[in-house]
Parts: structure tokens; sequence; C-alpha cells
């Protein structure tokens, strides 16, 4: 009988992130977020749900031209308050129950999921902020 391999796999598992880590590490995210991406948002969605967090960016739509109204079929304050309204999904993490080792999923909107990636060293593990930086290619 074959012998089962375990093989880590950081993008599966976790653990649920305690109330004190959520509340550092959005912290953490904003103020990243705001020092190095400043103007490039109008506020940001971190959400959590067991191991994993969510971050999100909402913009400042671009003025539309009343051709693109007339095909959407809204007023300009419908266009702008759907479009406020839209998260930009950036990033998830998956918390790996110690210090700063989360894992991070890039949001691929080719396929409308979270996909596992590394971070820019090459590793698999890394922290929030270095997690937001990739995530936020979707905000130039």
């Amino acid at each position: 009988m074959p012998r089962k391999v375990w093989v880590y796999d950081p993008h599966r598992g976790g653990v649920k992130i305690p109330p004190a880590v959520r509340e550092r590490t959005e912290r953490r995210i904003l103020a990243y977020a705001e020092a190095h991406h400043a103007g490039k948002f109008t506020r940001l969605g971190i959400r959590f749900r067991g191991a994993l967090c969510y971050i999100d960016a909402y913009l400042e739509p671009a003025k539309p031209s009343t051709a693109l109204l007339r095909v959407t079929k809204e007023t300009r304050e419908e266009y702008y308050e759907r479009l406020r309204s839209a998260p930009l999904h950036l990033c998830r993490l998956r918390y790996r129950g110690r210090g700063d080792e989360w894992s991070m999923a890039f949001y691929t909107y080719s396929h409308e999921r979270y996909e596992p990636c590394s971070f820019d060293n090459g590793s698999l593990i890394g922290t929030p902020e270095q997690a937001f930086e990739i995530g936020s290619v979707y905000l130039e």
C-alpha cells in the first residue's frame, strides 16, 4: 500500500484570524495604502472571514459621456452611485497563524476568482503590506 505524502500548501487551510490580529492588520494595510498610494482610491474595504482577509478598493468613476448614459440607461447620478459602490478586488490574504505569515491570492478579472500567487521576492509567505503592493497594480 502506497504511503501518503503530506505536501505543505500555504494556499489551503490557515488559522481563524483573532480580533487583535484583524485590527492590527487593518491598521497596517490602511497606513501603507495611504502612505504609498494616496489619491488612487476613494476608500478601501477590508473584510475578514475565517482565515481570510479580503482587500478591495473603491474608485472615483470617470465622467460618463452622454452616449454611455444612453447605452446604460442611467442618469448621471445613477451611474456615479453604481460605480462608486462597486469594489475593485485587489487580493486575498490567508493567515497562517504566526506573526506575519500570510499567503496571498491575486484577484484575476479574466477568470473572476482569486488565484494563488507568490510575493515579489518569490516567497509564498509575506506581509499584508507586500500583498497590498502586488494588488495595487489595479490602482495604476
